[in-house]
């Protein structure tokens, strides 16, 4: 790949320096050529770390004619009104999870973009890293039979003793659906295909909760999101699924994720991360094995969906962490919460292509 496809970020916070990291690390066609954000010391700092050209207001980034692609690093709740200012400002956009924080506005996206015949990509792209690779081949290869069933699991106990800023976290567009379930939906759909039907039940279980971490130590943050959805998944391929996330316990023993096949049982490694570990439990045997990793993407490799969406770009091809995908999974997160507040089953209208497989060799 010789054509560099010029990239401008917009949100410097903190999970911008591995994707500005990775840019320069991983992937060399993609060339940072502006960075803004609502403070201005912050897209300086990352300019000056990262040696960035420009660090400037939003407005100047989108009107920049150089750039292919917004990086769109924001809070949740800026999403959909940024994603929609780069495509009126004729840019691809790709955006942090979620894609928005309604069905609504995510698909005001995807109309907006499809107009201009723009693309949308969004994260997680954590199932492009060689730990879901490696069990997407497994899966593809035989390795559990046909796969009936799956199990996810993201229980933690929140982010008020940690975060310097915890309380969006508690707000709608938050909670730990939307905020860690796209990365186990993503990798859930990656693995087994889209989802056609699903119920659930969800509570907020302590209306308030208090500030542990600096600098704002004390504080009360009223919770106005469940803090606690469990949800049942029919998928389109006849296969059933079961997802928990949770901000409400201390601690578990609960796999990340599992799937259940004719022939065995696969267990996949968290789906926030890139790496492993596999293991393998085949049909009839009593030992469960470990899986190495077949592709080069195990450490934290944030930016490889922009990567593949610029290889879109170029070549015409269809990107994997697309915007289709990403309104999908944000489908399935508000239907958790509305089947519990309607006591029902709700059919998904919306549908994705399960995104191909990797190449080892994309990038090189």
């Amino acid at each position: 790949m010789t054509k560099q496809i010029k990239i401008g970020v917009i949100g410097c916070g903190n999970i911008s320096g591995i994707y500005l990291n990775n840019f320069r690390k991983l992937f060399n066609f993609l060339d940072i050529i502006a960075c803004a954000d609502l403070d201005p010391a912050k897209s300086r700092a990352r300019a000056d770390e990262f040696n960035i050209p420009r660090a400037c207001t939003v407005k100047k980034l989108l009107s920049d004619p150089d750039i292919d692609i917004v990086v769109n690093l924001t809070i949740p709740t800026a999403h959909a009104k940024v994603n929609l200012a780069a495509i009126t400002a004729g840019k691809h956009v790709y955006c942090e999870k979620p894609l928005a924080i309604n069905r609504k506005d995510g698909l005001e996206v995807l109309r907006a973009a499809d107009k201009k015949k723009l693309l949308v990509g969004c994260a997680p792209d954590t199932f492009l890293g060689a730990g879901f690779q490696t069990c997407r081949k497994l899966i593809d290869d035989g390795a559990i039979g046909e796969p009936l069933a799956a199990t996810a699991f993201m229980v933690c106990r929140g982010h008020e003793s940690w975060h310097p800023n915890p309380g969006f976290y508690y707000q709608p567009g938050g909670g730990p659906m939307f905020d860690m379930g796209p990365y186990y939906l993503t990798a859930l759909i990656s693995l087994m295909g889209p989802v056609r039907r699903v119920t659930g039940s969800t509570k907020i279980t302590f209306p308030k909760r208090i500030i542990t971490s600096q600098p704002n130590y004390g504080k009360t943050i009223k919770v106005n999101t469940p803090t606690h959805i469990a949800g049942i998944m029919d998928f389109t391929n006849g296969a059933i699924g079961t997802i928990t996330t949770s901000f409400d316990i201390w601690d578990a023993q609960l796999p990340k994720i599992e799937i259940y096949g004719s022939e065995g049982t696969l267990n996949a490694p968290d789906p926030n991360t890139f790496g492993g570990p596999i293991r393998l439990l085949r049909a009839r045997e009593k030992k469960w094995i470990d899986v190495p990793l077949i592709d080069r993407y195990a450490e934290n490799s944030r930016g490889v969906g922009v990567a593949d969406m610029a290889q879109a770009i170029l070549s015409g091809n269809t990107h994997r962490a697309n915007g289709k995908m990403a309104y999908h999974v944000l489908d399935i997160m508000q239907s958790f919460h509305d089947a519990s507040a309607l006591g029902k089953h709700i059919k998904i209208t919306s549908s994705c292509a399960q995104p191909k497989s990797l190449p080892v060799n994309l990038f090189s």
